[in-house]
C-alpha cells in the first residue's frame, strides 16, 4: 500500500499567492514518488476575495491528489459588504478587537489562528478514513503547522515543517520579529522540537533557526527551485535583437522591491546611450497586491522612457513570455535572508540576468556564478545603470550555444532536484516505522 501524506497549505491552487508554487510542486513530487496525497486548504472563494486566482494552476495538479477544503471561519477575507454583520458595519474597531480574540483563542496568529481547530477536525477525519503516515505543513500562515503537531500528539504521526517564509525572523532586517502576541516563541519552539524534519529555503535562514532553537540535525535547506509547466523555460535566443533589446521582469513589485532606483537607473543609461532608445523594459506581474501605490505611479510615469507594465501572466504559459526577453531584471528587497523563487526560474531560461538588489542578499549566492550574470554593486542608480549597460552588451551578443551552456548551468535548480533527497529520506522514515509496528 502506498504511504499517505497529509499536506496542509493555505495557499494552494487556484490561489496566485507566491507560496502556491512550492506547495503545488511538493504535492506533485510526493505523488510522483508513489505517495497518496491529501491536501487540506481553504475554499476557493477566499482566494477570489483576497490574493486572486490563477485557474491554470489547477490543471498542473497530479492526478489522484485529493483536495479537502476546510473553512477557517474567519471573516477578515469577506469583502462583500452585504455579508458583513451589523456590528462589523457599524463599529469596525470593536468588531476587529473581538475577531482578534477569536483568532488567538487556539493559536497565536492573527486572522489565521482560528483555522487550527477546523484543521485538526479535518485531519482526524482524514486519518480515520485512511491512516496518515506523514504530515507536512507549509507556512505562512504558521497555523498550517498545527495539523502535523495534532496528528503527532494524537496518533504518533511524524510531521515536517516547511518554512517557505519565516515566523520569528524578519528576513529583510535580519532581526527577530517584534511580536505583541503572547506565546509565539513558545509555540514555535514546541513545534520545532517535535518535528521529524524542518525545511528552509536557504542556508542563512536555516542557520538562524538552528542557532535560536537548536535541532540542527533535523533542519534542511530545500531551495525553491523552478517548475516546468506547458511552455518550456529553456527558451531560444530571440531574433530581432538588433531592432531593440527587451529587458524583462516577472513577479510582484512589492513595497520592498527597489522600483525607484531601477527606473532612475534605466533613465540614466538611456540618456547616456548605453541603453538605446529602441530598448525596452517590460514588467509582468503585479504592482503590489492591489495594483496601486507609488510603484504603480512610477512605472506609469516611465512609459515615455520605454518602460511598460503588462500585468500578470499565466504560470503554465510563462515560458512563452520569457521567450520574448533578451535580458532579465532580478529586482528584490534588501536582506541577507532574501532569496526569492524567481531567481531559479530566471536561471532555467539561460537569459542573461542583471541583479538589482543588495549584494548581501542570499540570492547573490545562488546566481553569482551563472553565465551572463551581472550584479549591481549597490542600489545607487549609477551602479544599477552600469550593470544594466553590461547586461545589455551580453544580451546583444549571446549566441545560441552560449544560451544552451547557461541553461545547462541553471538546470541544477529544478525543484524536483531539491525535493527528491528529502522525499527519499522521509519514505525511509515511514517504512522503518511501519516495519517496527509490524514486528
Amino acid at each position: 500500500m502506498n504511504p499517505h501524506l497529509l499536506y496542509t497549505a493555505w495557499s494552494f491552487p487556484p490561489s496566485r499567492a507566491g507560496g502556491v508554487y512550492r506547495a503545488l510542486a511538493t504535492a506533485n513530487a510526493f505523488a510522483a514518488d508513489g505517495w497518496d496525497v491529501t491536501v487540506l486548504t481553504v475554499p476557493r472563494d477566499i482566494f477570489e476575495a483576497s490574493a486572486g486566482v490563477d485557474s491554470s494552476l489547477e490543471d498542473q495538479l497530479a492526478p489522484g491528489v485529493e483536495i479537502v477544503r476546510v473553512d477557517p471561519g474567519a471573516q477578515a477575507h469577506v469583502t462583500d459588504l452585504r455579508q458583513w454583520s451589523r456590528l462589523r458595519a457599524r463599529n469596525i474597531e470593536l468588531w476587529r478587537g473581538l475577531e482578534r480574540l477569536r483568532d488567538l483563542r487556539g493559536f497565536p496568529e492573527l486572522t489565521y489562528g482560528r483555522w487550527r481547530r477546523p484543521l485538526e477536525s479535518a485531519a482526524a477525519r482524514v486519518h480515520h478514513s485512511r491512516p496518515v503516515d506523514l504530515a507536512i505543513g507549509t507556512a505562512n500562515p504558521n497555523v498550517d503547522f498545527a495539523t502535523g503537531a495534532y496528528l503527532a500528539r494524537r496518533f504518533g504521526v511524524p510531521y515536517v515543517m516547511d518554512y517557505r517564509d519565516a515566523w520569528s525572523l524578519d528576513v529583510f532586517s535580519g532581526r527577530p520579529v517584534t511580536n505583541w502576541i503572547p506565546g509565539v516563541v513558545r509555540t514555535e519552539r514546541r513545534l520545532l522540537g517535535r518535528a521529524a524534519e524542518v525545511w528552509f529555503v536557504n542556508e542563512p535562514i536555516r542557520a538562524w533557526h538552528a542557532q535560536r532553537y537548536g535541532g540542527a540535525d533535523r533542519m534542511h535547506v530545500v531551495a525553491n527551485g523552478f517548475d516546468e509547466y506547458e511552455a518550456p523555460l529553456a527558451v531560444p535566443v530571440r531574433s530581432g535583437r538588433a531592432q531593440g533589446l527587451v529587458f524583462g521582469y516577472i513577479g510582484t513589485m512589492s513595497d520592498q522591491v527597489p522600483v525607484e532606483p531601477l527606473v532612475a537607473a534605466w533613465r540614466r543609461a538611456r540618456r547616456d546611450g548605453r541603453i538605446r532608445a529602441v530598448d525596452r523594459l517590460v514588467i509582468h506581474g503585479y504592482v503590489g497586491h492591489w495594483g496601486t501605490g507609488e510603484a504603480a505611479r512610477m512605472l506609469e510615469a516611465a512609459a515615455e522612457d520605454g518602460v511598460s507594465f503588462r500585468g500578470p501572466v499565466s504560470k503554465s504559459r510563462i515560458g512563452e513570455v520569457y521567450a520574448g526577453f533578451d535580458a532579465l531584471v532580478l529586482a528584490l528587497g534588501t536582506g541577507r535572508y532574501v532569496t526569492s523563487g524567481k531567481v531559479f526560474e530566471y536561471l532555467a531560461t539561460g537569459i542573461p540576468i542583471v541583479s538589482v538588489h543588495d549584494p548581501g542578499n542570499a540570492a547573490t549566492d545562488v546566481v553569482k556564478d551563472a553565465p551572463g550574470w551581472h550584479g549591481a554593486r549597490s542600489l545607487d542608480p549609477g551602479d544599477i545603470a552600469d550593470s544594466l549597460a553590461a547586461t545589455a552588451a551580453v544580451a546583444a551578443a549571446q549566441t545560441p550555444e552560449e544560451r544552451l551552456v547557461a541553461q545547462a548551468w541553471g538546470s541544477r535548480y529544478a525543484r524536483r532536484a531539491q525535493l527528491n533527497p528529502r522525499i527519499a529520506d522521509l519514505r525511509d522514515l515511514v517504512e522503518n516505522r511501519s516495519a517496527q509496528r509490524s514486528r
